[in-house]
């Protein structure tokens, strides 16, 4: 075998194992920065308001942006649900036994516009 050859053998073998050396190796610290990743956000939740007695039980609560209110009428009359200061929403008429769910995307006070001594809120976080 000729000198050329035996160099050149040599030299891809060295290569090769650099190449191969080199890519086992483990990244350098400014290459290892962790991709950020957005904060997960909870799954939305389910708030259920009794109405029973003329009252809405829990009369208050907090809820988080994306959650769902449902008010279930377990009194022996209907009632309805409608936002106080502005009218802004409401709900159809609920007779015993009926349900009715809001997604607020805000804060509100709310009342029962046929038996105004019942009242409620809710704060939107």
């Amino acid at each position: 075998m000729s000198t050329v050859t035996v160099f050149l053998r040599s030299s891809l073998i060295a290569l090769g194992s650099m190449i191969f050396l080199n890519g086992c190796s483990s990244p350098s610290d400014e290459n290892n920065i962790p991709a950020e990743t957005p904060e997960a956000k909870p799954a939305p939740s389910l708030y259920i308001v009794q109405i029973e007695q003329m009252k809405f039980l829990p009369a208050d609560i907090t809820v988080h942006s994306g959650d769902t209110i449902m008010w279930v009428n377990n009194d022996i009359v209907a009632h309805d649900i409608t936002e106080e200061k502005n009218k802004s929403w409401s709900s159809s008429l609920l007779q015993p036994g009926k349900s009715w769910k809001l997604v607020p995307k805000s804060s509100a006070d709310y009342y029962c516009s046929i038996h105004a001594v019942m009242k409620g809120s809710f704060e939107v976080k």
